[in-house]
């Protein structure tokens, strides 16, 4: 009766792994999206070109390695636009082609062209012909993401004021910068352009930044961004924005005012839900385009389903990769297991943080009991080889039965070895486990070994003194 068993709107993580869950069911699977931008947000504009980005800058400035060979250090003098996009390029254009490989080979249709629902079981597909066309499905899948948020008072012109997707393509590093708003997305970029030799001012209205880290982290990351000539104005909000003939003038509403090459808008994202006719299939998104959903994804309308960043929080890759798989199954009647709560937070700063579990201030604001147990970098063997001298990781662990509460690491290799502790946390495993495994020599992942050591210690002693 119908073109597809499942059809999704939007390449992007959630819809690319609901596509492929659905397929690997022996669903006919067609998934709709424009020929620019196979992969979605994520690879084209957002997570892979800005990691590469991040990549780029730490090899070519010689960042990282400044504490070996000195504050001198760099492996180009010279960094253009061209340097940093050829890197982005490459890498955009090999995970096209593997995110294509994948559809093919799970025989799930790419239909190109922008689509917008007709009625509930159907869309019309613009593929920029001039001539739309129909299709019909039996259960669909929004997973169509988002863009950047832009304030009606702001005269964005991609490229003196830019947001978030514009700043990539910038023609030149610019040598001042303005960043509003500290949320995420904001200090990636500011540290990465700090690291280039930009001159940042991070613009935030509340008093401090990322404020679901650990504070210790923050101050940290704080630290050295401040060393890298980082400016923050907090509890300060941008009046207005001039442009002028070869820079930009940004007014604060406490009456500064900041000379910049280049603003960059980081004011949060907005669900790209306008132009997909809702309201034709019966639905309706919030103010900021999200589309709300039950524990299975589903929407008001029971054959219509939605994932990723278009129904909100956490909005992370990673996460929508698993709504969407999981979306997929509830829709084809397979049997799933819920989504776990213990995610792993990334961000991708320089230096980089992660962080899965609780922090020390909603332990205490629960009252529950923990100790602190830190490693420093500095300690290790491999922190001094890579030249990582400020490197951390925090273990927050329960005095009663050694359970982790919580992991925290700021420095080289965070969003990959907090996997560790996430997994030990997941399993049900104690401090123990972390004292008496054996860690390869020299690693970064002793850390957890010297952390949990630290955390015993300190608890060994409260009990000999308390009883």
């Amino acid at each position: 009766m119908y073109d597809y068993d499942l059809l999704v709107l939007g390449s992007g993580p959630s819809g690319q792994k609901a596509a492929i869950a659905a397929a690997k069911l022996g669903r006919r699977v067609g998934i709709v999206d424009r020929r620019d931008m196979i992969g979605g947000v994520c690879i084209n504009t957002g997570t892979v070109p800005s990691k590469t980005l991040r990549e780029a800058v730490l090899y070519l400035t010689g960042l990282s390695q400044r504490d070996l060979y000195g504050s001198s250090y760099r492996v180009k003098e010279e960094i253009t636009v061209a340097d940093l996009a050829a890197r982005t390029q490459h890498v955009i254009e090999r995970q096209t082609d593997v995110i294509r490989n994948q559809l093919s080979r799970n025989r799930v249709a790419l239909i190109t062209g922008t689509g917008r629902f007709a009625d509930p079981h159907s869309i019309w597909v613009d593929g920029g012909s001039g001539h739309d066309t129909r299709i019909t499905f039996d259960k669909a899948v929004i997973a169509a993401g988002t863009r950047p948020a832009r304030p009606d008072s702001v005269d964005f012109d991609d490229r003196t004021i830019v947001d978030s997707d514009g700043v990539i393509n910038l023609q030149a590093v610019p040598r001042s910068m303005v960043v509003v708003g500290a949320g995420v997305i904001g200090m990636e970029y500011a540290s990465m352009f700090a690291g280039l030799g930009t001159k940042v001012t991070v613009v935030e209205r509340r008093d401090r930044m990322l404020d679901f880290c650990d504070e210790e982290i923050i101050e940290s990351l704080k630290y050295h961004l401040r060393d890298l000539s980082v400016t923050f104005r907090f509890g300060e909000e941008v009046a207005a924005v001039e442009k002028h003939q070869n820079a930009a003038l940004c007014i604060l509403k406490s009456g500064k005012k900041i000379v910049a090459d280049t603003v960059m808008y980081s004011a949060g994202r907005q669900g790209q839900t306008d132009d997909l006719a809702l309201d034709a299939a019966g639905l309706e998104a919030d103010k900021r385009g999200r589309i709300s959903v039950d524990e299975h994804y589903r929407t008001s309308v029971e054959h219509i389903y939605a994932v990723g960043d278009v129904i909100g929080f956490p909005a992370l890759a990673s996460t929508s990769m698993e709504q969407g798989r999981m979306a997929a199954q509830h829709a084809c009647g397979e049997p799933a297991r819920e989504l776990q709560e213990l995610q792993p937070i990334g961000i991708y700063t320089i230096p980089e943080i992660s962080f899965v579990g609780k922090t020390e201030d909603e332990l205490t604001n629960s009252s529950t009991p923990f100790e602190v147990g830190i490693a420093r970098y500095r300690e290790l063997a491999r922190g001094q080889i890579v030249g990582d001298s400020y490197g951390m990781l925090k273990l927050l662990v329960s005095p009663q039965d050694g359970r982790l509460l919580g992991v925290h690491v700021f420095g080289t290799g965070a969003t990959e070895i907090v996997h560790i502790g996430q997994t030990v946390m997941g399993c049900g495993g104690t401090v123990d486990y972390l004292i008496d495994t054996v860690f390869n020599y020299p690693t970064l992942s002793e850390a957890y070994k010297v952390a949990a050591l630290d955390a015993v210690n300190k608890i060994r002693n409260i009990t000999r003194i308390d009883g």
